[in-house]
């Protein structure tokens, strides 16, 4: 069957010729040329930039010799090193299960079309958009000795309050307080949006079935958001593992590097002792580490959710 002909070409006897919509077209490229090219310089060009730099005997005016591993060997062989990996892995275990559990309950019990419940959200969302200076001053404020918040509350029933942050054994306890009721707000805000998507029909249906609020929580909401309470988990393990303005500010590490977080003692070794092929070689480790956490969490979530 012939094709049909161009109503102008066949005017004029010139051919016209056919283009395909669907071929590749490569001027489109420069649509996507400035998030590319944002995306090498600020994330691919450090990354390879800091594995070569780990490699190295390095300081803040040259990037001296080749040394190999030779910085990854003095790492192991730092106490305060170990130390520093100890303390973000405790860090972590304190933060990231209590973030998810207190953020699904408060979504859970806040995932109401009410007034109050609104008010409820903006004030546990509020804290979010607080800088880490400030939410640090404010909790520093409410452990003070004899004078803060914490012990005016422990007077009123005649007991001595705990010092979050002079006490060895609750020193990292008490940052993680304060990071927990920083950080709430995203995950009750996912929770919330998880929880907004399951349809209606599906809670009403249970209802006719005499279903107690145990068997829905149980049956159809933590199967709905299996999803979402894994991102949770994610974020919160690639969010927590880079702690150190909380650390930093409110107890400088101490006391005797109990509460000295990896990203800190990358700090102190690449900008105050001026290792920086030592740090480059910690940040490496804090990398790796990021990512194994994830992926197996991710990984474990995955398999026991399967058939």
């Amino acid at each position: 069957m012939a094709e049909p002909l161009n109503p102008a070409a066949s005017a004029t006897g010139v051919r016209v010729a056919s283009t395909d919509i669907y071929a590749p077209q490569w001027r489109n490229a420069i649509f996507v040329a400035p998030f590319l090219t944002i995306f090498t310089l600020l994330l691919v060009f450090p990354l390879f930039w800091g594995i070569w730099l780990s490699l190295h005997k390095a300081d803040t005016f040259s990037t001296g010799r080749f040394v190999g591993l030779d910085n990854y060997f003095r790492l192991f062989r730092d106490k305060v090193f170990i130390q520093s990996i100890w303390n973000t892995f405790y860090f972590v275990f304190l933060t990231v299960p209590a973030l998810a559990v207190i953020g699904l309950f408060l979504a859970l019990c806040l995932n109401q079309r009410t007034r109050t419940a609104a008010v409820l959200r903006t004030l546990f969302f509020a804290s979010s958009v607080l800088s880490v200076t400030i939410v640090t001053l404010i909790w520093r404020i409410v452990y003070m000795p004899d004078i803060g918040l914490l012990s005016m509350v422990f007077d009123l029933f005649g007991a001595k309050a705990p010092s979050f942050i002079s006490d060895p054994s609750l020193a990292m306890i008490g940052i993680a307080i304060a990071t927990i009721w920083w950080c709430i707000g995203l995950p009750m805000m996912l929770f919330l949006s998880a929880l907004q998507q399951i349809p209606q029909d599906i809670y009403e249906a249970a209802a006719l079935d005499n279903a107690n609020r145990w068997q829905t929580l149980r049956s159809i909401t933590l199967p709905s958001i299996k999803r979402t309470f894994v991102l949770v988990i994610i974020i919160q393990i690639v969010l927590q593992f880079q702690l150190f303005g909380q650390a930093w500010l409110m107890t400088r590490g101490g006391p005797n590097n109990l509460t000295k977080p990896l990203v800190l003692y990358i700090y102190d070794t690449a900008f105050r002792r001026w290792d920086l092929g030592l740090g480059a070689a910690a940040s490496e480790i804090l990398f790796i580490l990021i990512l194994i956490a994830a992926m197996a969490q991710y990984l474990v979530t995955r398999r026991k959710g399967e058939p």
